[in-house]
């Protein structure tokens, strides 16, 4: 296509300055492309540095215990991300001699990876002619071609032919790279800024003056909230802590006591709760604060309370739950808004009486 060579020109101009650019090592290209996963670039920035510093190689990943790989990613949110990406290294260090393939199939195969990250790293570190279709991508090809699909499966899937048949033999990677810096700088969501525009006169839906018609809007989808109420317990400036089943959202991250609550549940109704999951007689206290956690699918309202245990027993065994000193905070990976629980109650001394168990 005519707009190929306008585009790579001004992507040599005006690409983006970031951290994992002009890498051709698959494997830094394959963390940078999971880590961006429903994640701003700006935020990505710092945790690629403290990653790479860490986990500089494949090799020194695929090493790495689980627990520490999710304390780095930490911060990042969907650890799913995380748990896929560290058990894809571990396969090519034992599958591939540690070296990530070049073949789609092979790359598709591995935990985690889809159509868009598996063109990104083909693409860009083995200048092979797969597209990387990202939402950026998508409206660019969107407003260029005035595409609109039967669904957002069906209109990726169009464009993604269309990017393979205007591929360069020897800049795929490039060309993946600059549709998605165009969409990311310029064609982007409202109000595009056409007048930079490298490809405005090749743009259909510029010509029309339908920018801003196109890509069809998503159906928003519906979010629960749910209630929940969490227990800070200390005994001898320990707190007790629980670790999330092994299946599910945040999965073996580590949590104060939390119960989720009928909505205008009372008290008592909870510290069974608490006291049920803790194996404690519990009575809560004090609220400590208020915390708002949003998923793609859920939305947790959790009311934090200082709390006490009227009748201390023995606790289930380790490692599900157990006494944790502050100090040993930064070691753990905690769920979600409970990071920002433990931020606080270790900048803090807590009240005596209303907080501290008894022996």
């Amino acid at each position: 296509m005519e707009f190929v060579q306008p585009l790579l020109e001004w992507y040599d101009r005006n690409k983006r300055e970031l951290p994992w650019r002009g890498e051709k090592d698959p494997y830094r290209i394959w963390v940078s492309e999971i880590m961006l996963q429903q994640t701003r670039v700006e935020a990505v920035k710092d945790y690629y540095g403290r990653w790479m510093s860490r986990f500089p190689s494949l090799p020194d990943l695929a090493a790495a215990p689980e627990e520490e790989v999710l304390r780095y990613w930490q911060g990042l949110g969907y650890y799913s991300r995380a748990r896929n990406l560290w058990q894809g290294v571990r396969e090519v260090a034992a599958s591939y001699g540690g070296k990530v393939p070049d073949s789609e199939a092979a790359v598709r195969a591995l935990p985690g990876i889809g159509e868009y990250t598996a063109g990104a790293i083909l693409s860009i570190a083995y200048d092979r002619p797969v597209p990387a279709v990202d939402g950026n991508v998508v409206r660019v090809y969107s407003r260029l071609f005035c595409l609109a699909g039967e669904s957002e499966t069906a209109l990726k899937r169009k464009i993604a032919a269309l990017v393979a048949g205007h591929l360069p033999q020897e800049r795929p990677g490039d060309y993946n790279q600059a549709l998605m810096d165009l969409g990311a700088t310029l064609c982007i969501p409202g109000k595009p800024r056409c007048d930079e525009c490298p490809v405005r006169d090749f743009c259909r839906s510029f010509a029309r003056g339908t920018q801003q018609e196109f890509p069809p809007k998503k159906k928003k989808s519906t979010v629960k909230t749910v209630e929940l109420v969490a227990a800070v317990i200390e005994r001898h400036g320990a707190f007790l802590l629980q670790r999330r089943p092994a299946q599910g959202l945040l999965a073996g991250m580590w949590e104060f006591p939390t119960v989720e609550i009928e909505t205008g549940g009372d008290a008592a109704a909870v510290e069974s709760a608490v006291g049920t999951r803790t194996g404690q007689q519990v009575r809560l206290g004090p609220k400590l604060m208020d915390l708002v956690h949003i998923f793609s699918h859920r939305r947790w309202e959790i009311a934090v309370h200082h709390s006490t245990m009227t009748v201390p027993g023995d606790l289930p065994p380790e490692p599900e739950t157990r006494w944790v000193n502050r100090k040993e905070f930064p070691q753990l990976v905690f769920a979600g808004p409970h990071r920002k629980i433990a931020k606080t109650v270790a900048a803090q001394e807590l009240p005596d009486g209303a907080v501290r168990g008894k022996l």
